[in-house]
């Protein structure tokens, strides 16, 4: 395989589009306190504790808003939400009120004060633990409290089929609907028929 040297660089992809709900949200009317962003550099870092992390410019409207509140919600994006999910990125929350412009809906979380967005799939509520200046973006380190899952991708025995989802990714400028399974872990040493 001949290869070309490329300047150094972010080539880890595909990585998760996600949208990052934060603010204050308890009852309707309270998304004007409430922004949300699209990012793309985000994810597991822990798994006990749980532990996601978020990495933010400082220029963006809602970095304040993070490092006061140390909270947010990871909410996964899909196909049906890819639009939306684009939108959100490229539109600041200096200019627009992102929620009341959006057809999405704010809903109350069970521990943190950010909200929840309705019609993602999945939810993941954080605290921030640390805040680590890395250069062009900050990187929010936190502890995942609680996670809401649309029960339509629970099967039968109550294990979640994340496959349902149809769940987007962001690849070098690009979003991409996640394709078939190849495997699941472990696949390549079971023995075969089993």
């Amino acid at each position: 395989m001949n290869k070309t040297e490329f300047r150094p660089g972010n080539m880890l992809y595909p990585v998760p589009a996600a949208l990052i709900s934060c603010g204050v949200y308890e009852k309707p009317g309270d998304e004007k306190n409430c922004n949300m962003l699209t990012i793309a550099w985000t994810g597991t870092i822990c798994s006990a504790p749980p532990m996601a992390y978020i990495s933010v410019r400082p220029e963006r409207f809602s970095y304040p808003i993070l490092k006061e509140t140390g909270e947010f919600v990871i909410n996964l994006t899909t196909t049906q939400l890819a639009e939306i999910t684009d939108r959100m990125g490229v539109r600041s929350g200096r200019e627009v009120d992102k929620f009341k412009t959006s057809s999405l809906t704010p809903v109350k979380a069970s521990v943190v004060k950010a909200p929840l967005i309705d019609e993602s799939p999945v939810n993941i509520e954080c605290r921030v633990t640390e805040i680590i200046p890395l250069g062009s973006h900050d990187m929010f380190l936190a502890e995942v409290v609680a996670v809401h899952v649309a029960e339509e991708l629970l099967d039968e025995k109550g294990r979640l089929a994340l496959e349902k989802a149809d769940l987007i990714a962001y690849s070098h400028g690009s979003y991409f609907r996640l394709g078939e399974e190849l495997g699941s872990f472990g696949y390549s040493v079971r023995k075969k028929g089993k």
